[in-house]
């Protein structure tokens, strides 16, 4: 069964720069994609560090299964085309009223990759509200060209360096993604988007997914990795991440460890604070 976009739902992403809601995986699915989640947490001490949540397909299989499901991998190929690398995967979680943001922001402020053609699937595991703090975007802002930013590094804030949009955002035309769990939508990597506090009585769970035609590469100066999960590689930009036969495979794990510092040098070049990647959360 095909899920591609129709020529309708593509034309809505090509206009506002995001689509939701998408069929991902169903509801039940959902809840055993959580209990994987929580072994995951449990084994890093009860909250993922940054390490774990950088790139974590490479170290378990169920998430290597989990990116390239067919329900998304057809949605992001509508509008990237046949040729598909994954060059990120992290968790955005929340927890009831723990006061965690995500500012305005552009995806594509520090990840140095050469062209915005990169759509990210956010995909729920939670019910992701209004009440518990979904993400909200700004209509038709993909079309802007990369905005200056300011570093916060603030403590409640989910993003890598707390980057904030250093212009004015009209949160009056801010639309909110409502998605229950195993659904999804998709954003362009240059979209102003954010999300508030989680003030439902549950956690708020999402993985953003990061995907890239294969023609893009690295320009930070720092090797990078990626994943293949459609077509095929003509260009090579990137280091083949290796799929995982079990958890915590030995030889996945030490890819693992060097591809984190090599991510560290990308998303924190130029920045006044770096994490501590053994115990600091996304």
């Amino acid at each position: 069964m095909s899920h591609h976009l129709s020529a309708e739902q593509a034309a809505a992403y090509q206009r506002d720069g995001f689509l939701s809601p998408l069929p991902a995986f169903s509801a039940a699915e959902a809840a055993g994609f959580r209990a994987g989640l929580a072994a995951m947490e449990a084994q890093d001490g009860g909250q993922l560090s940054f390490a774990s949540n950088q790139k974590p397909h490479v170290i378990h299989p169920w998430l290597a299964d989990l990116v390239r499901r067919p329900e998304i991998v057809d949605a992001v190929e509508s509008v990237i085309g046949p040729d598909i690398l994954l060059w990120g995967a992290g968790f955005f979680a929340k927890n009831p009223n723990d006061g965690k943001i995500v500012s305005w922001h552009q995806d594509s402020t520090y990840w140095g990759l050469s062209e915005p053609e990169i759509v990210t699937a956010w995909v729920a595991f939670t019910p992701s509200t209004p009440l518990s703090g979904c993400m909200r975007v700004i209509p038709g802002t993909h079309t802007v060209d990369q905005v200056a930013h300011r570093d916060t590094h603030a403590a409640n804030n989910l993003l890598s360096r707390g980057q904030e949009i250093a212009v004015e955002v009209n949160e009056a035309e801010a639309v909110d993604l409502v998605l229950q769990p195993g659904e999804m939508s998709l954003h362009h990597v240059r979209l102003f988007h954010g999300s508030g506090v989680n003030r439902a009585p549950h956690r708020r769970i999402g993985l953003a997914l990061r995907y890239i035609p294969t023609r893009i590469r690295q320009t930070a100066g720092h090797e990078d990795s990626a994943t293949l999960v459609r077509g095929t590689d003509r260009f090579n930009n990137f280091v083949a991440e290796p799929r995982p036969a079990r958890d915590n495979d030995p030889a996945c794990l030490a890819f693992h460890a060097a591809m984190i510092e090599r991510t560290t040098n990308i998303l924190y070049k130029g920045a006044a604070r770096r994490p501590d990647t053994q115990r600091t959360a996304l």
